[in-house]
């Protein structure tokens, strides 16, 4: 079931399922926002990563001494959660900890994820509350893609702006574990801008560290800004798309996928969220719409 919250503006739909971000129609332009789910290409809209962001390395990790088996980007995203409270403009979806997810996330939670549209901007916000008695270690990003005007439309047409930044610093995955390689690669920017293009994702998404984005604008090439996200105070982000797709996901997480060859507990993982018994998390970022 989709839940739709709309104002004069946009209409929002949120799925049940992962408490997906399904759609957002842009009623003044007349134009669809997020990814369609076209399966040709992928077959989503805006998952939730929990509770890893991307894949870990030989898809496991180690918790005081126990393996436990993960699947890239976790398994939020192919769970179904519970409507907890809805407005005209606003819907809350929550998910808790069972039997089934203790096989592969030891840990006792709660997450809440709300969806508030004002004017032309949906925020998006996470709360994580550890319902255990021991330390809990996560990971939790956006995953967000945007579509272009046009169907037909190719990369080339649009670029990304970057506002305040003259140049980025990303690493690429290594395709065979889909863990992050530690050589790093300068994007150059043009007046704070770089087209897009299908040769960016040759080898998957461009993984940004160091809180380098905290603003980025999806532009027509002449420079026509579209949609902006912001994402204050997250320490990574990823950029990807498939070849030939006329999408493009900007992603915000807190914590990204494995190292290359990263063997250690999961605790000791470099940037990894840890709560305390009854701590609770929260962040947000936000879509606007130009």
């Amino acid at each position: 079931m989709r839940r739709t919250i709309e104002n004069a503006t946009l209409l929002v739909e949120i799925a049940d399922d992962g408490a997906e971000l399904s759609r957002i129609y842009d009623k003044v332009n007349d134009r669809e926002i997020i990814w369609n789910g076209d399966a040709a290409y992928w077959g989503r809209h805006a998952p939730v990563l929990f509770p890893n962001v991307g894949k870990n390395f030989a898809n496991k990790y180690i918790h005081q001494g126990t393996e436990y088996a993960t699947k890239q980007h976790g398994f939020a995203r192919d769970t179904a959660f519970t409507c907890a409270a809805q407005t005209g403009y606003s819907v809350t979806h929550e998910m808790k900890s069972t039997e089934e997810t203790r096989k592969y996330f030891p840990f006792d939670f709660l997450l809440r994820i709300t969806h508030t549209l004002e004017e032309n901007r949906l925020s998006v916000s996470w709360n994580i509350v550890n319902t255990g008695k021991e330390e809990m270690h996560f990971t939790i990003g956006g995953h967000p893609a945007f579509q272009f005007e046009n169907i037909e439309d190719t990369k080339d047409w649009y670029k990304l702006k970057f506002p305040g930044k003259d140049a980025l610093v990303y690493r690429l995955l290594d395709t065979e574990t889909g863990t992050a390689r530690e050589k790093l690669y300068e994007l150059k920017l043009e007046k704070e801008s770089c087209a897009l293009s299908d040769e960016m994702f040759e080898k998957d998404a461009l993984i940004f560290d160091g809180g380098q984005i905290s603003d980025v604008i999806l532009c027509r090439k002449d420079g026509t800004a579209l949609v902006e996200m912001t994402c204050p105070g997250f320490p990574n982000f990823g950029i990807w798309s498939v070849q030939g797709a006329p999408f493009v996901c900007l992603e915000p997480w807190m914590g990204r996928c494995d190292d290359y060859g990263f063997a250690g507990e999961i605790s000791t993982k470099p940037g990894i969220i840890s709560l305390f018994a009854g701590e609770v998390f929260e962040k947000s970022y936000t879509i606007k719409i130009w």
